[in-house]
């Protein structure tokens, strides 16, 4: 990391302005794109929208809120899922340096604004326990050396399928209200999701 950026760093972490207005996008933002740094992916079924971040490359050190709370660095996979839990359960994760961080680092969220904890139960990929709507799917360092995650939509076992939110995958415009579908296999009394580098899956407890 450059010096100037892990400067744009230490102000993020610090809650401080990250960069001024209309600053230019860094090279590795402005080329290769799949679809353009910011443009509008989907919805999902409740309207939380995902955004592009042209390439697995691309890293714009500015935050992302809503109505003041932190969610993440724009358009990163880890910002989508935070804000996600935030506009649905009102929850947010803490913060983690890559994706896969979520897996062992992360065991709760808190309630915003009063910050009341409460534990995220984890179920390796091929548990007993089906995935379910609104679990956090969490990818291994192997993909890309940082990870993925991704946010269950909607569970069809009879199809045999789930659909998922996410950034800054593949970064290209969702076929509907979900970015894509991964196959879901049960066999003697497990649940298996049939995709790359996929640790297993995270739940808010109730």
């Amino acid at each position: 990391m450059k010096i100037r950026e892990f400067s744009i760093w230490l102000l993020l972490v610090g809650g401080g302005l990250l960069s001024p207005a209309g600053a230019a996008l860094p090279e590795q933002c402005q080329s290769d794109c799949v679809s353009a740094y910011g443009q509008v992916l989907g919805k999902s079924p409740s309207g939380v929208e995902a955004y592009s971040n042209c390439n697995a490359a691309c890293v714009v050190f500015e935050p992302s809120k809503v109505n003041g709370t932190y969610t993440g660095i724009k358009w990163q996979c880890v910002e989508y899922a935070r804000r996600w839990l935030l506009v649905h359960d009102g929850v947010v994760y803490g913060d983690v340096d890559v994706a896969a961080d979520l897996w062992n680092k992360v065991d709760h969220v808190s309630s915003v604004p009063a910050g009341k904890e409460s534990r995220l139960e984890t179920f390796v990929n091929g548990s007993a326990s089906a995935p379910q709507a609104g679990d956090l799917l969490i990818y291994g360092r192997e993909y890309l050396g940082t990870g993925h995650v991704a946010v269950i939509t909607s569970v069809d076992l009879k199809e045999g399928a789930v659909k998922v939110a996410e950034q800054n995958f593949r970064n290209e415009k969702w076929p509907g209200d979900y970015a894509r579908k991964i196959p879901l296999l049960q066999r003697d009394g497990s649940y298996w999701l049939l995709d790359a580098y996929l640790l297993g899956w995270k739940r808010v407890a109730r």
